[in-house]
């Protein structure tokens, strides 16, 4: 009888790697580890749970109880998977609601409200502020143009992406690229 168990703040592969090393050095080899949850063959014991949840916060991550929070988590784990995940036709086309409701299966309006209720933003302002997160990244790594950028994550123009760039960070992509130090924010704080 296997167990899933929902972790917040897990955002990047290294996050699902921290997670199955704390698993491992708890004796427990989990039936798989993903983006805000981890899949157990066993319910843990209140004793294992209460050492789980603090090894992880240690690390930054949180269990989560409530089903209403592990509803959002799904969503935002969603949402990263997605925009990291380099299917740029797919991004191209993306109809975000329909791409939750799917992945999610659950009514993108109960979502919607749900995700307003608990992150104080929208989905749509979460999306965006992602978004903004892997541009810094990819401006930062220098190896692509704007223009590539713009296509590869599925904006209608380099005008779109500009206009956003500089609404979320008040600055142009040009001044923050010729940064010495490039300001990120790290992605379980979007």
């Amino acid at each position: 009888m296997s167990d899933a168990i929902a972790i917040k703040n897990m955002v990047c592969r290294r996050c699902i790697m921290a997670v199955e090393n704390v698993l491992a050095e708890m004796g427990i080899a989990p039936v798989s580890v993903r983006l805000g949850e981890a899949v157990l063959p066993r319910p843990l014991s209140q004793q294992e749970r209460r050492h789980l949840a603090d090894r992880l916060a240690q690390l930054g991550f949180e269990l989560l109880d409530d089903r209403q929070r592990i509803m959002v988590e799904h969503a935002k784990a969603a949402i990263i998977e997605l925009l990291r995940s380099g299917d740029e036709e797919q991004l191209e086309r993306v109809v975000w609601s329909r791409y939750l409701q799917q992945k999610l299966g659950v009514r993108y309006a109960m979502l919607s409200r749900l995700f307003s209720q608990v992150e104080g933003k929208t989905i749509e302002r979460y999306i965006i502020e992602q978004k903004i997160e892997l541009v810094k990244e990819l401006l930062a790594y220098g190896e692509l143009s704007l223009t590539e950028i713009a296509y590869r994550l599925g904006y209608s123009s380099v005008h779109h992406l500009s206009s956003q760039f500089k609404q979320v960070t008040g600055m142009t992509a040009s001044q923050f690229r010729s940064l010495r130090q490039k300001p990120r924010r790290p992605l379980d704080q979007v």
